[in-house]
């Protein structure tokens, strides 16, 4: 029994999720906006409209809730969940780093440069290096063999 006990993690309560998921998310929104503040006083146009507060804020609280929608889907039915997501994190932020790339090659956007496409990739690593961690004690994997 104990063995059965040390593979299932125990499940924090849905307000202690609650308030760590708002605490990641608020955490990812302001070090995301030291992220554009830095890429303004580099140079990049108060125009790129995705490096204002109300366009990345939006997008961040998104990405975080999302993301850990996917991971508590993950860790249930999954057979080896740590392996999955140790595949899955990395190959989601590179694929969610396209859309920017596009951005920057077309200019398709008013302000668009390099420097601001930069800054909102930067965005995408700080949302995932702030949330994975945060995830793994709020949604622990099972101790299982991965």
């Amino acid at each position: 029994m104990s063995h059965q006990l040390a593979a299932r993690p125990a499940r924090p309560s849905g307000l202690v999720v609650t308030g760590g998921l708002i605490g990641t998310a608020v955490v990812a929104v302001a070090l995301n906006a030291v992220v554009a503040a830095t890429a303004h006083a580099a140079g990049a146009s108060d125009d790129f409209e995705a490096l204002q507060l109300p366009a990345y804020a939006s997008f961040t609280v998104f990405g975080v809730l999302a993301a850990a929608a996917a991971w508590a889907i993950i860790r249930a039915r999954s057979a080896h969940p740590a392996r999955l997501l140790r595949t899955l994190v990395p190959v989601v932020v590179i694929v969610s780093l396209i859309p920017d790339i596009m951005v920057g090659v077309s200019g398709s956007r008013p302000g668009t440069s390099w420097g601001a496409v930069i800054a909102l990739m930067v965005m995408h690593v700080v949302v995932a290096a702030v949330a994975v961690p945060a995830y793994q004690r709020l949604l622990p994997l099972p101790a299982a063999q991965d």
